[in-house]
């Protein structure tokens, strides 16, 4: 048996030993997508450690990172099956489900911390009634950095993204380049730098994380901090495994979630500023958005968000509703 096929089997026969006697130590085995180093994952660590912690080893949350117990697609399904009792994916992924859990990575619909926590708020509610039907229940949530552009010349109104070659990531950014004149093309994080270097692409939507993690000072001098959108990571619990655990070990669980939301949005927040840093340190021209090139980006975001509202319908509008309070 490998040891991979070890691990989920002790995933699956935990909880259910669990089940049958709350009063009976064990152990959940936690698959996230990203690397040990990635601040998701530390944050995830340490609310492991203080569940652990709060319930005296009754709880051990074991955190398997970078997709090694459970691959990213396939890590909400393993939460709900039952496979494993919890566990972290990009919330956005879930969007061809239901448009709802795609609010977050709507263009210039929330364009700073403030906002993207007023949108939080919001959509919260409706993404727990919708997960909860498939028997998951929210424990907590933490953005990424905000996206910005990057551009191989300096970009100061709309007329200067026509034409562009524009990297693209998915149907959303793809989307995003078509409303705004320039020309999508499909290029995965590990092939940005060929991409530019040949001419495929000559500017991209994406967060200073990746742009410092691809060393874009080696192939874009401009970084524009439009703050288009800041997607999320979700965690979720299995409800039956919750529901099994005894009600102190459960108000543990959730108030080390409360700390892993506040601290993550602090380590979020902490990580645009020095991956910014490091984008300027390494010589690229940093520095906002013209208004007029804001007006330009928010202009196509709003027709997005009209898109996708139309898609979603009634839950959609509630949650801008909600959001628009």
């Amino acid at each position: 048996m490998t040891h991979i096929r070890k691990l989920i089997l002790s995933a699956i026969v935990a909880p259910v030993l669990a089940y049958g006697s709350s009063a009976m130590a064990e152990t959940w085995n936690m698959p996230t997508p990203y690397p040990d180093a990635n601040f998701h994952t530390q944050n995830i660590k340490t609310f492991a450690a203080e569940v652990k912690a709060a319930t005296g080893g009754k709880l051990d949350i074991v955190v398997h990172g970078g997709g090694s117990l459970v691959k990213h697609p396939e890590i909400k399904n393993a939460v709900r099956t039952g496979q494993v009792p919890i566990g972290e994916f990009f919330l956005s992924r879930l969007s061809n489900e239901n448009a709802v859990f795609g609010v977050d990575s709507l263009p210039f619909l929330a364009t700073d911390y403030d906002a993207a926590r007023k949108l939080w708020a919001a959509s919260r509610p409706k993404i727990n009634e919708l997960l909860n039907k498939q028997r998951l229940m929210v424990l907590y949530s933490v953005p990424w950095p905000p996206q910005g552009l990057y551009t191989k010349k300096p970009v100061k109104t709309g007329n200067d993204l026509k034409g562009l070659k524009m990297r693209a990531y998915n149907a959303l950014t793809e989307q995003l380049a078509q409303n705004v004149g320039a020309v999508p093309t499909q290029v995965e994080v590990p092939d940005i730098p060929q991409a530019f270097a040949t001419g495929q692409v000559e500017a991209m939507i994406t967060s200073p994380s990746t742009g410092a993690n691809s060393k874009a000072w080696d192939f874009v001098s401009h970084y524009y901090d439009v703050q288009a959108w800041l997607p999320k990571n979700i965690v979720v619990v299995n409800k039956a495994a919750f529901d099994a655990l005894d009600k102190a070990t459960q108000n543990a669980v959730l108030a080390a979630a409360k700390s892993a939301e506040t601290r993550g949005w602090t380590a979020s927040m902490t990580e645009t500023a020095s991956k910014t840093k490091i984008l300027k340190d390494n010589g690229m021209t940093v520095e906002a958005p013209s208004s007029e090139l804001k007006g330009t980006l928010a202009k196509a975001g709003k027709t997005m968000v009209e898109g996708w509202k139309a898609k979603g319908g009634a839950d959609a509008q509630a949650v801008l509703d909600a959001f628009n309070k």
